[in-house]
């Protein structure tokens, strides 16, 4: 009964109900990649992290370079930029690790876009489906000559409406959810971030300081 309800809601409102659909694979897709994506050890490998901590003031980065250059996440690319810019002074080089970081925090909100979108979008398509199959029903209703039939084709319309409704819902909530969580992830991976490469930062630069006075 239920499984029939949705199928002629479908072809009722399919205007409606295929962009949803739609919607509803892409967020799907998603979150899927986010997660596989936003791991904690896929942006910060645990290596390279720890070769920062132990790194001495005053120290040499050959393991750091090494670990850094056969890396392709996050932390190693803004960490080949600390090491790049290593002649220029202090401020302008972490100016120009902050350009890369921006790239970076692009890179991990990729997609977050579409689930902020279709939060906003998936309720509004539902009620614009129900509104439509609302007004196609009451301005269907006079072809019944008889009452009860008319009433009960008016019910049967409006229930068929409603999940229109219902449909923008399902899609708009685990995208609501989806992109709450990988925002406050976002959050966490930067402030990581930024802590390893000012920590990177002030031992590479005391480590400069030590090379001139000897």
């Amino acid at each position: 009964m239920l499984l029939g309800s949705w199928t002629n809601t479908f072809i009722f409102s399919w205007y409606v109900m295929v962009p949803l659909l739609l919607c509803s694979i892409i967020s799907i897709a998603i979150i899927f990649e986010r997660i596989l994506s936003l791991r904690t050890d896929v942006v910060i490998k645990p290596s390279l992290a720890q070769a920062i901590h132990n790194l001495g003031y005053g120290g040499k980065t050959t393991l750091i370079e090494q670990l850094s250059a056969e890396e392709d996440t996050a932390l190693s690319r803004l960490v080949r930029a600390c090491l790049m810019y290593t002649s220029w002074p202090k401020e302008e080089n972490a100016e120009a690790v902050q350009a890369y970081a921006r790239r970076e925090i692009v890179r991990l909100e990729r997609g977050l876009v579409f689930l902020e979108v279709v939060t906003g979008l998936g309720p509004l398509l539902g009620l614009m489906g129900t509104i439509l199959g609302l007004i196609k029903i009451f301005g269907s209703a006079g072809s019944a000559g008889d009452l009860a039939a008319q009433g009960t084709q008016i019910a049967a319309g409006i229930a068929e409406a409603m999940y229109c409704t219902v449909a923008g819902l399902f899609v708009a909530i685990p995208a609501l959810i989806a992109y709450s969580l990988f925002s406050r992830h976002i959050e966490a991976l930067t402030i990581d971030l930024e802590t390893l490469c000012s920590e990177l930062l002030g031992k590479l630069y005391t480590q400069s300081e030590v090379t001139e006075a000897v």
